[in-house]
């Protein structure tokens, strides 16, 4: 069993890797290869919208199939996404392509990993495994980017050469450790529009989803954009992006694990608010970098509040569903799905058109943001229960 969750934690630290590990090599190879900078966001934009909308697919397959082997189907198309995009530099086309298979085999894993979960835990036991795999992902969105500009000082080539090979070998491993699990349940399939959706739409809880759409819009933009930005104005390599972003990841870690737990009942908004402050006093100062130390420190702000928002809101989601947790979970992913397929192409289309006011557009768009939670406040239609109902 604890092989089985080991593996399992495995191939959510590479699925998420795999994403982060493309964002300091991508934009040095658009601008090497002399396409606009526009690609940068539509090609990260493409492996979003792939893995969001074919992962009900993959969990209805799942069910009918089996875990283990979509997991073993999903390793496999996952290491070929990388082997494609390591050696098609010079074809737009086969970049496209390979991220459209990447976001496609990472929606099976998903859904096969879970599912797998699901059915090898009990009720005691499946918070547990599905906060490893949670703590999984985040670690492959925290080092993705490091090992990628590590690896991406050598040769460009190398980050992608060495996910596929590792990726491989864990299949080869996965094909002896894994077993097929007695089926307890459905895969998460990730639907677009979970059941029992538009009910919560009808209360003031939608304040909350449409917040978190703008949250994940802003991550996912800085993402696509904060290399290109920092080229033409500071020279930054993709070995020193990594680092920044590998300290970044650290600060968002420390926020989650450290303020939010502190955080009080009843305060909720008043954090949510002051959050996107200081994430909006982080894009803004981008403005003024001049310096690498100066690219880390606003990296870093942003990061901080944006972390503490995303934290802050999926407590508050919680409280604010009336019970419907899986449902409302469900909403928030969709939301931020539909940030992060809108976010990275929206904003490198505004880096071509206003390259040096980017980030003040962005500060502007995070206090604006704000205004979401204002309404939420004024808003009276609650599926909370009103003896227990806090003034948040």
């Amino acid at each position: 069993m604890k092989q089985s969750i080991a593996l399992l934690m495995s191939v959510q630290f590479f699925v998420y890797l795999g994403f982060g590990i493309i964002i300091p090599v991508l934009p040095v190879v658009i601008l090497e290869q002399n396409y606009s900078e526009v690609h940068v966001g539509a090609l990260l934009s493409v492996y979003a919208l792939a893995s969001f909308f074919t992962a009900p697919l993959w969990g209805k397959y799942s069910d009918q199939t089996g875990r283990k082997k979509l997991i073993l189907i999903g390793l496999f198309g996952f290491s070929i996404s990388f082997w494609i995009f390591a050696f098609s530099f010079d074809s737009l086309f086969l970049l496209y392509l390979s991220r459209i298979v990447g976001g496609l085999f990472s929606g099976a894993l998903y859904s096969a990993v879970t599912g797998y979960a699901s059915d090898i835990s009990t009720e005691e036991t499946r918070n547990k495994y599905l906060g490893l795999l949670g703590m999984s992902i985040g670690l492959g969105f925290i080092f993705g980017p490091a090992i990628g500009g590590i690896l991406g000082d050598v040769s460009l080539q190398l980050p992608f050469i060495v996910s596929a090979v590792l990726t491989l070998v864990l299949m080869g491993y996965a094909q002896f450790i894994l077993k097929e699990p007695v089926r307890t349940g459905e895969a998460n399939k990730r639907q677009l529009l979970p059941k029992g959706a538009s009910t919560l739409w009808s209360y003031r809880i939608k304040y909350l989803f449409l917040f978190s759409f703008m949250v994940t819009l802003l991550l996912a933009g800085l993402e696509a954009t904060f290399q290109l930005f920092h080229i033409e104005r500071i020279q930054i390599t993709p070995l020193q992006l990594g680092y920044l972003f590998l300290f970044s990841g650290l600060v968002d870690a420390v926020v989650q694990g450290g303020i939010v737990r502190r955080i009080k009942n009843g305060t909720e908004t008043t954090w949510i608010i002051w959050s996107q402050v200081i994430a909006a006093t982080g894009l803004a100062l981008t403005f003024f970098t001049n310096s690498l130390f100066m690219a880390g420190l606003t990296l870093c702000i942003f990061t901080a509040g944006n972390a503490l928002a995303r934290t802050t809101l999926v407590a508050l989601t919680t409280k604010e569903s009336g019970g419907n947790y899986g449902t409302a979970a469900g909403v928030s992913y969709s939301m931020d799905n539909l940030g992060r397929i809108i976010g990275p192409l929206t904003f490198a289309m505004i880096f071509t058109q206003l390259p040096n006011t980017l980030y003040v557009v962005s500060a502007a768009l995070s206090l604006a943001s704000i205004l979401l939670i204002v309404f939420y406040r004024k808003n009276q239609a609650t599926l909370r229960d009103p003896l227990v109902q806090q003034n948040s």
